[in-house]
């Protein structure tokens, strides 16, 4: 009885103490989650400081700025109304300034005239001849011809016609100027890494709101020194030319329907990629790269062969774009596509473990022509290549013992097919072909 009582209370004992330790785990846990949301709460709480922080500095600075231009117009506008009042009394006192000119010679001729008459009236013997002499120059005078002198109603009376009204349409206009949005329309959803470049994917998070195109900027963490990288339509952009594992800041605005100002920027959000960019092998004669080798040009070298990648660089589950950035004549040997491994004795990858389209559209598999068809490639047009392993280590009736799941996309249109090889493959080569120069082709 007494080694019952004994195992019981080693039991409760067992029993209490997994409760505690089951009690303990569970307090590690709400204070883990309790403190990821102080720490989610800080984060929106820095958010909302470092925004407004931002937003009063933007504030000042405009209008500061917008005082000094406004200062400079009125400066401006003051100094052109005075030279225009300088120029208006400069030329109606011109006219004055003659006549002026007239009456005094007249008066002192008049004065002179006085001088000589009276020294003649009061001359003794002599007094006939200087008589005579003196009525003679009087007549050539003229003492009865005067000088006009313009009435006031004649001549300028300049005034300043100032329109009181400005002032309060100034005021109105100015107390209506700017805004304070605490949520931009427009925010980034994803940021999908791609070689050498970034997927940025945005969205409208305000539904009244009705975007006629957008602006993407981005800039390394490093500068802080934002750069537009795309203007349109779409509400997605893949960024090149970035540098793999270095964090890139994003932001994204819009332009309203019908409207010239930008909305306000979204939350920037930082983004980096780790894989490296695709690259086009050098040294083939028919085709010239560019710096960074990611774009190809069809040269008009009479060499012809399929250009291939510099490594087998596309795996499952990745995106692969070809964007044509010029054209040349088509022609049906033409390709666009992936290989398992290349062949530099053919001209084109119309041909075994590979598969590609051609300039006017057409889908081929292991050299094998489909039924499905894409729109004819053109300026501007892209061909994306997205791939999936469906299977692998089976064994087929064919022999096949690796399947992929490829997805062939241009314009709107895609062709969804499973591709059977016989051995397994981890990573792709790609490549192009094009008979006639012309071609520009950047694969990203």
């Amino acid at each position: 009885m007494k080694e019952k009582n004994t195992m019981m209370e080693i039991e409760v004992q067992t029993d209490l103490l997994q409760e505690a330790k089951e009690s303990i785990e569970a307090a590690k846990s709400y204070k883990d989650e309790l403190e990821q949301r102080l720490q989610g709460l800080n984060q929106a709480r820095k958010q909302i400081t470092e925004s407004a922080v931002q937003t009063r500095d933007v504030l000042k600075n405009h209008f500061n700025d917008l005082k000094a231009r406004l200062t400079k117009l009125l400066d401006e506008r003051l100094v052109m109304l005075l030279q225009e009042v300088d120029k208006i009394e400069q030329e109606s006192i011109k006219p004055l300034d003659d006549c002026q000119k007239l009456i005094e010679h007249g008066v002192n001729t008049a004065d002179e005239l006085l001088r000589e008459g009276e020294v003649a009236v009061c001359c003794g013997t002599a007094q006939e001849e200087k008589l005579g002499n003196f009525t003679k120059k009087a007549l050539q005078i003229q003492l009865d011809s005067l000088p006009e002198v313009p009435s006031l109603v004649e001549v300028p009376c300049l005034s300043a016609q100032l329109d009181e009204s400005l002032f309060s349409f100034v005021k109105d206009r100015i107390f209506s100027h700017g805004a304070i949005a605490s949520r931009p329309p427009v925010q980034i959803d994803e940021l999908t890494e791609r070689p050498g470049g970034i997927l940025v994917r945005w969205c409208k998070v305000d539904d009244d709101f009705v975007a006629q195109e957008y602006r993407l900027q981005f800039c390394k963490n490093s500068t802080c020194q934002f750069d537009d990288v795309y203007i349109g339509p779409d509400t997605e952009f893949v960024v090149l030319h970035i540098d793999p594992n270095v964090d890139y800041m994003f932001r994204v605005c819009a332009r309203g329907e019908g409207r010239m100002e930008w909305s306000p920027w979204s939350i920037p959000q930082s983004g980096y990629t780790t894989l490296t960019a695709h690259e086009w092998i050098t040294g083939c004669e028919g085709f010239s790269l560019s710096s960074r080798r990611d774009m190809a040009l069809r040269n008009d070298s009479p060499s012809s062969g399929v250009l291939y990648s510099k490594e087998p660089t596309y795996t499952s589950g990745q995106t692969l774009t070809f964007r044509m950035e010029a054209t040349g004549l088509p022609d049906k040997r033409d390709s666009i596509g992936v290989c398992v491994e290349p062949q530099n004795e053919c001209d084109s990858l119309q041909r075994d473990k590979a598969v590609c389209i051609s300039s006017n559209g057409a889908v081929f598999v292991n050299g094998k022509e489909m039924t499905n068809q894409l729109p004819c490639v053109s300026t501007g047009s892209s061909v994306t290549f997205d791939m999936e392993v469906v299977n692998l280590g089976s064994s087929f009736s064919d022999g096949a013992s690796f399947k992929l799941r490829m997805i062939i996309s241009s314009g709107n249109r895609e062709v969804v097919f499973d591709w059977l090889l016989d051995q397994p493959c981890e990573a792709l080569y790609f490549g192009c072909s094009f008979v006639y120069p012309g071609w520009k082709v950047l694969v990203f």
